[in-house]
């Protein structure tokens, strides 16, 4: 087999219209704007309604990716997530399926917050097997629906969202080729960000405390091993891919809180000037993070730019990569074009390729760029 490599073809994002400002839960909960903002830099943040589900976020994203990349096929659909549909079956073949991609192979990954970099891995390792020639891998939580309303240490912190990106095979060293991507777990630390019961270990019935159901964080735990994960694994990448501070051109980190980004910036040797930031816009959409600010802020990248992708999760986990940034999409592989034009048409119910609007559609709020003149490094 001749020697391959993955590229990022395509991306896209989504966000649910309603936002809830730090005012607004100033209203509903024991605490204050500027103690949100101190602590963790988020101002707002996205709440889906009730009649949006996950896989509802991830259709919206990852319709958005496919176009963007100009392809209607893929041969495989990757799906990041903690708040599947439903405990059984998978989120990620109904995803396909409203996608219009027929009876591709889709899976969901569990991996919290570090789940699209673990799903990103398992796409790219895929398509360098040779088994895939094109993958979407799209990272969405709902995590409005596992926190507890009351509780101002993780609902003020989480938003709701979507993010995705499409990855073809091509030529080592092309624009938008992801490197090797180095991963970790460390399983005693399983109790620092957990949802309790639920499971298969604590299966919810009538006696299960409230308190068991929802989503709990031991903060300062996770502070301090999010900054030090974060920063091993992505020193790690960057001597992978042979790149010195000064090489890399921007640092997209799971979006979790402003100070954990600042520190993992200054441990790398990187100015904040950097970071891509959209913690105040967004909030921390877990899984949905990574591929979100990589879509959000994608007019602020030029081609073969220089990016490091790190995040920290539940479990715990973590992940790192590197790639180049592919640039304009009208300027994507013709490898992505070719993969497109030969894959044999999916069959689908009914005749339709996405089997009529995905649920919410009412809701849509598809993630743009920002306005033309942002400046790159602000």
């Amino acid at each position: 087999m001749s020697e391959r490599a993955a590229l990022v073809a395509g991306w896209g994002a989504y966000v649910p219209e309603r936002v809830v400002t730090n005012a607004d839960l100033e209203r509903a909960l024991v605490t204050t704007d500027e103690w949100i903002t101190t602590r963790t830099g988020i101002r707002e943040r996205r709440w889906a309604d009730p009649g949006t589900s996950t896989g509802d976020m991830a259709v919206h994203a990852g319709r958005a990716a496919l176009r963007t990349a100009g392809l209607d096929r893929v041969d495989r659909v990757v799906l990041a997530t903690t708040t599947p549909d439903h405990p059984c079956p998978a989120t990620a073949p109904w995803v396909a399926h409203r996608l219009g991609l027929g009876t591709v192979p889709a899976h969901d990954v569990g991996a919290v917050c570090s789940g699209f970099v673990y799903a990103l891995a398992s796409a790219r390792d895929a398509i360098l097997a040779g088994s895939a020639e094109s993958v979407l891998v799209v990272g969405a939580d709902r995590f409005s629906g596992i926190v507890d309303p009351s509780d101002r240490t993780t609902a003020v912190i989480f938003g709701d969202g979507a993010g995705a990106v499409v990855l073809v095979a091509g030529t080592p060293g092309a624009p938008g080729t992801v490197d090797r991507v180095l991963l970790g777990s460390d399983g005693s630390c399983a109790d620092h960000i957990v949802v309790r019961a639920g499971g298969s270990r604590l299966p919810v019935d009538a006696a299960t405390p409230t308190a068991d159901r929802y989503f709990t964080m031991r903060g300062g735990e996770v502070f301090t091993a999010a900054v030090s994960r974060l920063a091993e694994v992505a020193a790690s990448a960057l001597a992978h891919a042979g790149w010195s501070a000064d090489d890399c051109d921007w640092l997209v980190a799971h979006q979790a809180n402003r100070r954990i980004l600042t520190a993992v910036a200054r441990a790398l040797g990187l100015p904040d000037a950097k970071v891509v930031d959209d913690l105040g816009r967004f909030g921390n959409t877990s899984a949905a993070s990574v591929p979100l600010a990589l879509a959000h802020h994608a007019d602020r990248f030029d081609r073969g730019d220089r990016i490091v992708v790190a995040a920290f999760g539940g479990g715990t986990t973590w992940g790192a990569t590197t790639l180049t940034w592919p640039g304009d999409p009208a300027a994507r592989t013709t490898h992505a074009r070719a993969t497109r034009d030969r894959h044999v048409p999916a069959r689908h119910h009914h005749g339709s390729p996405t089997a009529g609007p995905a649920r919410g559609d009412h809701h849509a709020d598809l993630v743009t760029p920002a306005p033309a003149g942002r400046p790159r490094h602000a």
